[in-house]
């Protein structure tokens, strides 16, 4: 498993939304799709979850499933 942090940004020729690592930030890069080539930008954070490595997505699903069940709970 891969300790690397991840971030979304929508390739400008093809639109696919592509995880790139955080080291690549401010790198030109190239689509794995459509093979267009755009250069990686702190303004494509915005309004973006970043992909964590896969023991903190674990934990986040783990928050949310106990906060189904505490309003599920106050429900009845």
């Amino acid at each position: 498993m891969s300790g690397a942090t991840y971030f979304v940004q929508e390739c400008p020729t093809c639109g696919r939304q592509l995880e790139v690592r955080l080291e690549y930030l401010g790198r030109t890069l190239q689509c794995q799709h459509c093979h267009g080539q755009f250069e990686t930008d702190t303004h494509s954070r915005q309004g973006v979850a970043v992909a964590k490595p896969e023991s903190s997505l674990l934990d986040r699903a783990d928050q949310l499933l106990s906060s189904t069940e505490e309003s599920r709970t106050r429900l009845h």
